[in-house]
């Protein structure tokens, strides 16, 4: 198992969720997510891209001194944007990772690093991508004290996967689970092309995601009817996958 730490030594008030648009220029907004009221270390945005009905997300631990970052699923077209937010915020973001290689959008994984050098790429081993790090299951990604769980979830594509907030007193609770195409709310990712498969999409989600604590929050990397967010108890009862 290897675990990617940053060593750099990195501090912003807790954010707390609410209903309510942070910028309405900016195209970002919190969500309802309960991880975020109950642990004063994380801070969390949930951005959406309008054109390909992107969801980006941005996680940093707020103790940590210098208050370390990453973005999952970064868009091209909304990079400036959530870069934006970064500064605003006074974090210093360290990675930029992407759950699968996109099909319906352009990663803004090389945006934000011509912009921001010091940021490093992530993206797992089996989707034969580029990036500066490539993960595979049972990796950690650490930023600050907080880390990501590298799960395996092809179906979508041969190299998806969920990140997953850690387990542990000092972790995110409830875990959050960030399922990319693998889990979408009330459905899943098309499994026609780029090494799809709804066989191998059944047994990711069922051994991988529908397995997490059932308090566990969803989140998807895309959403096309409004929804921001599932629980896994109400995604095993909603979600049709099927043999």
């Amino acid at each position: 198992m290897l675990r990617f730490r940053w060593f750099e030594a990195p501090f912003i008030q807790s954010f707390k969720p609410h209903n309510s648009p942070i910028r309405a220029q900016m195209g970002s907004y919190s969500t309802t997510s309960s991880s975020a009221q109950n642990s004063p270390k994380l801070v969390f945005r949930q951005l959406f891209e309008k054109e390909s009905s992107t969801y980006t997300y941005l996680l940093a631990d707020a103790s940590h001194p210098q208050k370390p970052a990453l973005l999952i699923d970064p868009v091209d077209k909304t990079a400036d944007r959530d870069l934006a937010l970064v500064k605003e915020l006074g974090l210093k973001l360290i990675y930029a990772i992407n759950t699968h290689v996109h099909a319906d959008h352009i990663t803004g994984s090389g945006l934000i690093k011509t912009k921001f050098p010091g940021v490093k790429s992530i993206i797992s081993k089996a989707s034969n991508a580029k990036a500066d790090i490539f993960v595979e299951p049972g990796d950690k990604i650490y930023f600050g004290d907080i880390f990501l769980e590298v799960r395996a979830t092809p179906g979508h594509t041969l190299g998806c996967v969920t990140y997953v907030t850690g387990d542990g007193p000092n972790q995110p609770q409830p875990r959050m689970a960030f399922t990319g195409d693998a889990l979408l709310i009330r459905g899943c990712g098309r499994t026609d092309f780029q090494g799809g498969s709804s066989d191998k999409l059944y047994d990711s989600v069922h051994s991988q995601i529908f397995t997490l604590p059932k308090d566990t929050l969803l989140y998807p990397a895309h959403d096309y009817k409004g929804f921001t967010l599932s629980g896994r108890g109400d995604a095993i009862q909603s979600t049709p996958i099927k043999r």
